[in-house]
């Protein structure tokens, strides 16, 4: 039995071989500097972006209220249950209350006097 084996046929090309691609490896220190460089870019950005404010030079006017004390057994819901008008969430009273107090919960204490906004 023969073995036969093909291989592909060389030709001399007499042209000069292309260099390889350069190769880019960043080390430890590179990639830190392009991770802080990238942060910093971004920084920028917001800055320029956030710098536009919507402040004005005249003075706003304050929400008018009203002082309300607690009943026994009444809570942020009730008193906010009779400040709502028609087709206002309850929800959203209780967050204005909460708001003008600086209360961090709802709950109440009997006799404790509350602002709550006028007119409801």
């Amino acid at each position: 039995m023969s073995t036969m084996v093909i291989s592909p046929v060389r030709t001399f090309d007499h042209r000069p071989a292309r260099p390889a691609p350069p190769v880019v490896r960043l080390t430890r220190r590179g990639r830190l500097v392009v991770v802080l460089v990238g942060l910093l870019m971004v920084l920028v950005v917001g800055f320029f972006l956030g710098a536009g404010s919507v402040a004005t030079q005249e003075r706003g006017e304050a929400a008018p209220t009203e002082v309300v004390q607690v009943a026994p057994g009444e809570t942020l819901w009730d008193i906010a249950g009779r400040l709502t008008a028609t087709g206002d969430d309850v929800r959203d009273v209780m967050y204005d209350i909460k708001r003008l107090n600086a209360l961090e919960s709802s709950s109440l204490t009997a006799g404790q006097r509350i602002r709550v906004p006028a007119g409801g």
